[in-house]
C-alpha cells in the first residue's frame, strides 16, 4: 500500500492483534507497533501491555508474545489488512527471513509461519466476511491471547455478532490457554 494514499472514509475505531513466536519475539511485536504508528490514516490510541501466551495448536513449540493495539483509522478494512500484511512482510525482510512472510497452507500439512502476525480483531461495529477477511476475527471468543490484552484496554468493547462485551466473553472462556504478563511466566511457573 502506498503510504501517501488518502482515504475519504470516516474515522473508525479498530483493534489490531499482534503476535510473534519466532526469534526476537518481543522486538518484532514492538517494531510492528511502531510501524503501525507511521502509517497515514492510522492513529494509535492505546497499546496493551505485552503478554507471553501458551501456543494454541500442536504445530507451535515456542510461546508467543502478544499485544493488542487500539487504533482510529480512516482506511477501509481492506486497506487496513494491506497495511498489516505489508508490516509482516517488511519485518520478515528486515530480519533476513523473507520466507516467513508467506502464509503457508496448513491443509497441505505445512505450518503457518510468520515473523509477526497482525490481525484485525475488530473494525468499528462492522461484521465482514469475504474470502480474504473475517471481522470480528474468527474464534476470538475462544482465544485468551487476544481477549486478555483486549480486556486490559477495552473491557466494554462489544462484539457485534455475539452482543457481549470483551469482559463477558473472557469470563465465559472454557479451558483457555495460559497468558502471562511478559516477563512473569517463569516466576509464576516456579511458585
Amino acid at each position: 500500500m502506498d503510504k501517501e494514499a488518502k482515504s475519504n472514509n470516516p474515522w473508525l475505531p479498530a483493534f489490531i492483534g499482534l503476535g510473534s513466536n519466532y526469534g526476537e519475539r518481543l522486538t518484532f511485536v514492538q517494531q510492528a507497533m511502531q510501524l503501525l504508528k507511521d502509517y497515514p490514516g492510522i492513529e494509535v490510541v492505546e497499546c496493551s501491555s505485552l503478554y507471553e501466551t501458551e501456543p494454541v495448536g500442536s504445530e507451535y513449540i515456542e510461546w508467543f508474545v502478544n499485544a493488542v493495539s487500539h487504533i482510529e483509522t480512516n482506511l477501509s478494512a481492506k486497506e487496513l489488512l494491506n497495511v498489516c500484511q505489508e508490516i509482516e512482510k517488511r519485518l520478515a525482510q528486515l530480519s533476513g527471513n523473507e520466507s516467513f512472510a508467506i502464509y503457508k497452507d496448513t491443509s497441505e500439512g505445512t505450518i503457518k509461519s510468520r515473523i509477526i502476525d497482525l490481525d484485525i480483531l475488530f473494525y468499528g461495529e462492522e461484521e465482514i466476511e469475504t474470502s480474504y477477511l473475517k471481522i470480528p476475527h474468527p474464534y476470538i471468543e475462544r482465544r485468551a491471547y487476544a481477549l486478555v490484552p483486549l480486556l486490559e484496554i477495552a473491557p466494554d468493547l462489544r462484539h457485534p455478532g455475539l452482543n457481549k462485551t470483551v469482559a463477558e466473553i473472557h469470563d465465559e472462556l472454557v479451558a483457555p490457554e495460559q497468558v502471562f504478563l511478559y516477563g512473569t511466566r517463569d516466576i509464576c511457573i516456579d511458585l
